[in-house]
């Protein structure tokens, strides 16, 4: 069986306002700063995924910046907002939750976006990958699974890092 390659893209939540006192930290903003540099990077990304997305997934979490980030991902991508899963578990997620919520992915999907923070999303690709990984806001981490793998097998050393997309690379 010719099973299509799976690529998986870890994206950090865009620059977002710095937490004040008593403010709730899941409700901070991005910043004017946040919203261009995820337009950028979005751009790039736009590249490397197909113009149809029947086969594309984008998971998100709830908390505010995260949404923002990804809502300007998929207006930038062409990906239907209404089709986002957003998934409040997300938010303060451990790399090892957001790895299970990835085995949970239907093989169906060549392509996956996780909208998250830190330091789930880089310890994330550290595990898979084996390769250290600090991502910076709005960054995304491009992952290709090994042959043969899709998402539900997806473990430690199972993929590998292709590049981290940044707004100089």
């Amino acid at each position: 069986m010719n099973m299509e390659m799976k690529s998986l893209y870890i994206v950090r939540h865009a620059k977002a306002e710095l937490p004040t006192f008593g403010e709730n930290d899941f409700n901070r903003d991005l910043l004017p700063k946040g919203t261009h540099r995820a337009a950028l990077i979005a751009q790039k990304l736009q590249a490397q995924l197909p113009a149809t997305h029947e086969k594309t997934l984008v998971i998100s979490s709830t908390a505010n910046r995260a949404m923002q980030t990804a809502k300007i991902f998929c207006d930038i991508l062409g990906y239907p907002v209404e089709r986002i899963v957003w998934e409040p578990k997300v938010y303060e997620a451990h790399y090892l939750f957001l790895m299970k919520l990835l085995n949970d992915v239907s093989a169906s999907y060549n392509y996956v976006l996780l909208f998250g923070h830190n330091p789930g999303v880089s310890d994330l690709v550290g595990y898979v990958t084996d390769r250290f990984a600090n991502l910076k806001t709005a960054h995304a981490a491009y992952l290709e699974l090994e042959e043969g793998i899709d998402y539900s097998l997806l473990s430690a050393n199972t993929a590998s890092l292709k590049n981290i997309i940044t707004e100089n690379s």
